[in-house]
């Protein structure tokens, strides 16, 4: 005899735990890369519109990157559903990491804006098969602590986003931004190549990808997101830029539903949306994602020129919110086990309402304190709220179902962001314009800051601006309240592991 050890099934499964960590270590670096891309980049605008030029349009470094990410989602979601995870995750990571390293060489505005772009397309698969990969890797009692390592991850990220972008861009190169993703990419693509095996049964025969679909989807998205991010910004809503994406991402639209009924495996399969589950936390979470705009995009506005805080305290107003997410994100499981995913998700959004109807009733000008014990209180019940969903849906679904019906939660709560920056903005924007007379915009208040010199008819105007983009998101988060409470079933009918 040979002197090998025997293979136990006490070895195999230790084996198999060996693996599990080394894939889930691979997901959090991948989410990572994904969470610190915006932060990272958005410190560092200065150095880099002062290298290449081009600031008129510079914001396109963000909003190239949120489009190709978010039209993307459906069509990764359809192809890990048909191939497997492993080659979408795979084909993502390597398209995220051609980014990074063509952005780090890129000679002008027009070529960043470009490799962005690329960055997003791998992205949109990080981000999409990253979660699908969280349910298939944990059974349904294991998955909260799967997601709130992941949501750690994210608010972790988010937080030292910014530092970790200022620190580079004035000590060392804003190049070097993207060149960290690199080695880190590295790492997780290794552990993933090296330790992922995917069981899929028995043979099936070769799958017919939707290529048609995936086009008309990807086209259709496109036009209707970049009307939405640009009008009102970089041309006027009833400008012919706009009418002409709008009308073209229309007739894309009736297209895209005409090919995809017709198609044998159509990339937006009719079932998301016949089912009630599915297509209701659909709705919710598009409804979510209007709801983190107005903290996200408004709330720095607000704490520097109403509470007259510096950029750094700003920041930290915003950032507790990534402190308690997570924690209720983990905490949730002790919740949905008893009362159910919906109504788990109800409490959720119900407190996250309230908190935003009481951020208008703050005091003028206010202490700091005010508005960061809010953002504690947000963090807390969003996290109540978007877990249990996540969860929910995906225990819903089958292994060859499941990375469609988490991409099209995450596609839903992407374009409810998109949304929501292009009509809140248009709100704030509204209401200063109101007080202030035609001059009076976020560009305007922008300037105001910088200046250092910030108008006490400014600082009330922007504190009303605030307070009608918090009350429309708090309308939001009512909506979504009522949406489950009439779409979404009392039980989840899930399905066993």
């Amino acid at each position: 005899m040979d002197g090998a050890a025997p293979v136990t099934q006490d070895t195999a499964q230790e084996t198999r735990t060996d693996r599990r960590g080394a894939v889930t270590a691979a997901l959090m670096l991948a989410m990572a890369l994904a969470a610190l891309d915006s932060t990272v980049v958005s410190t560092a605008v200065p150095q880099i519109v002062g290298d290449l030029g081009g600031f008129s349009y510079f914001s396109w470094l963000f909003s190239g990157y949120l489009l190709a990410v978010t039209v993307t989602l459906p069509v990764y979601g359809k192809l890990s559903d048909t191939f497997g995870r492993k080659p979408v995750l795979v084909v993502g990571a390597v398209l995220f990491l051609l980014g990074s390293l063509l952005c780090a060489l890129a000679w002008n505005m027009a070529a960043l804006i470009a490799f962005r772009v690329v960055q997003g397309l791998g992205g949109g698969a990080l981000q999409g098969t990253v979660q699908t990969l969280a349910a298939d890797l944990y059974p349904l009692e294991q998955r909260p602590r799967i997601q709130a390592r992941l949501s750690t991850v994210w608010a972790v990220s988010a937080v030292a986003g910014p530092g970790i972008g200022g620190l580079l861009a004035s000590y060392a190169d804003w190049r070097w931004i993207f060149l960290v993703n690199l080695p880190v990419g590295a790492v997780a693509l290794w552990l993933v190549v090296r330790h992922l095996h995917e069981h899929r049964g028995e043979a099936r025969p070769r799958p017919r990808v939707d290529w048609a679909g995936a086009f008309t989807v990807f086209a259709c998205g496109g036009a209707l997101l970049t009307a939405l991010v640009q009008g009102g910004v970089a041309w006027d809503w009833l400008s012919a830029p706009s009418l002409a994406l709008l009308g073209t991402g229309l007739a894309l639209l009736v297209a895209a539903v005409v090919v995809e009924r017709r198609a044998a495996q159509p990339i937006i399969p009719g079932w998301v949306w016949r089912r009630r589950t599915i297509a209701a936390v659909n709705l919710a979470l598009g409804a979510l994602g209007l709801v983190m705009v107005a903290p996200a995009v408004f709330l720095p506005t607000y704490a520097q020129t109403v509470l007259g805080l510096a950029p750094v305290a700003a920041g930290f107003v915003l950032s507790v919110w990534t402190l308690t997410w997570p924690v209720s994100a983990a905490l949730s499981q002790h919740v949905y086990r008893r009362i159910g995913f919906r109504n788990t998700a109800m409490l959720g959004i119900g407190t996250a309402a309230l908190v935003l109807f009481a951020f208008p009733l703050l005091p003028y000008p206010g202490r700091a304190w005010q508005p960061t014990l809010l953002m504690l209180l947000l963090g807390a019940a969003l996290g109540l709220f978007q877990l249990p969903l996540i969860v929910g849906v995906q225990a819903t679904v089958g292994w060859e179902e499941r990375g469609t019906a988490t991409a099209s939660i995450l596609f839903c709560r992407q374009t409810g962001q998109t949304v929501g920056a292009a009509l809140f903005g248009a709100v704030a924007n509204g209401v200063l314009a109101a007080r202030l007379g035609d001059a009076g915009d976020l560009d305007a208040v922008t300037g105001a800051l910088a200046s250092g010199a910030v108008p006490e008819a400014t600082r009330r105007a922007v504190a009303d601006a605030v307070h009608a983009v918090y009350l429309g998101a708090g309308c939001a988060a009512a909506l979504a309240f009522l949406v489950l409470l009439v779409l979404a079933p009392r039980r989840f009918p899930v399905l066993k592991d």
